[in-house]
C-alpha cells in the first residue's frame, strides 16, 4: 500500500477566523503516523502555510492552470501555489470537471504543470450516479485514469483520489464491497501502466468520523480526501486518528 494521507478539501469555505481550527488540529496531532494535508481556498493558502510551518500539516491548492504564466485572469499557476507554501494541489475534482467542463486532457496538462513546479498532484476520478447505475463504473474510472495521468507520474509526485460523484456531500457512501472493487481496479490499472510505483490511493465522498475506520480497513485504501468534515478540527482529527490506527 502507498503512504497514508488524510487530505482535507475546504472547497469554497473558510476565512481568517477558521485558521484557529488548523491550530487546534496541529495541537491534537503533533506526531501523526499518517501525512496530513489541508487545501484551503487560495485566499488562505499563504496564511495557513505560515500557521502550519514546522508542524505535521502540509498545505495545498485546489486547482492550478496548465500554463506557467500569462493572460489568464482569475487563474493560479502551479509555481504560485508553491510560492505560497503549497506542497500539493488537487486536480480534476468532479466539481471542476462539472462546473468548468474540465476534460481528462486538461487535467493531464495541469498535472504536468504541477510536477514541473515541484508539487504533488492529487488527481481525482469518479463516476456519476447514472454511470454507476448503468454498470459503467470501471470503464469510466479506467478512461479517466488513462486520460488524466501523463507520463512521468510516480508514487512520489502523484496521489489518486477516487470519489464517486454521487457520494460527495450527499451523506451516501458506497458499500465496502463497491469501494474494494474500484480501489483494486485502480491499483491493477496503475500497476499495468506504471510498474513498480506504489501510488497512494485515497477514497473520498462523505467520509466522516463514524465511518472512517470501516473505510480505512478496506484493502488498497491508503487514506481519504475529506470535504465538509475537514472544516472542523474535532471532526477531521477523528478521521486522522482512525487512519493512524488503520
Amino acid at each position: 500500500m502507498g503512504k497514508k494521507l488524510a487530505a482535507g478539501n475546504w472547497k469554497m469555505n473558510g476565512t481568517s477566523a477558521d485558521l484557529a481550527e488548523v491550530s487546534a488540529l496541529i495541537a491534537a496531532h503533533p506526531a501523526p503516523a499518517c501525512d496530513i494535508l489541508i487545501c484551503p481556498p487560495a485566499t488562505l493558502l499563504s496564511r495557513l502555510s505560515d500557521t502550519a510551518q514546522g508542524s505535521a500539516v502540509q498545505t495545498g491548492g485546489q486547482d492550478c492552470h496548465a500554463n506557467a504564466s500569462g493572460a489568464h485572469t482569475g487563474d493560479i499557476a502551479a509555481a504560485m501555489l508553491a510560492d505560497a507554501g503549497a506542497s500539493h494541489v488537487i486536480l480534476g475534482h468532479s466539481e471542476r470537471r462539472t462546473d468548468h467542463n474540465e476534460t481528462d486532457a486538461e487535467v493531464a496538462a495541469k498535472t504536468l504543470a504541477a510536477h514541473g513546479a515541484g508539487l504533488i498532484a492529487v488527481v481525482c476520478i469518479g463516476e456519476t450516479e447514472a454511470q454507476r447505475d448503468a454498470g459503467d463504473t470501471l470503464a469510466v474510472i479506467g478512461a479517466q485514469l488513462d486520460g488524466s495521468l501523463p507520463q512521468g507520474c510516480t508514487a512520489a509526485n502523484t496521489v489518486i483520489a477516487y470519489e464517486p460523484v454521487w457520494a460527495i456531500g450527499t451523506g451516501r457512501v458506497p458499500s465496502l464491497d463497491q469501494i474494494t472493487e474500484v480501489h483494486d481496479f485502480i491499483r491493477a490499472r496503475l500497476n499495468d501502466r506504471f510498474a513498480g510505483q506504489d501510488f497512494s490511493l485515497l477514497y473520498g465522498g462523505s467520509v466522516k468520523p463514524d465511518n472512517a475506520a470501516q473505510i480505512f480497513a478496506v484493502g488498497n485504501v491508503d487514506g481519504a480526501l475529506v470535504g465538509g468534515a475537514s472544516l472542523k478540527a474535532a471532526d477531521f482529527s477523528a478521521i486522522i486518528s482512525a487512519l493512524d490506527a488503520a
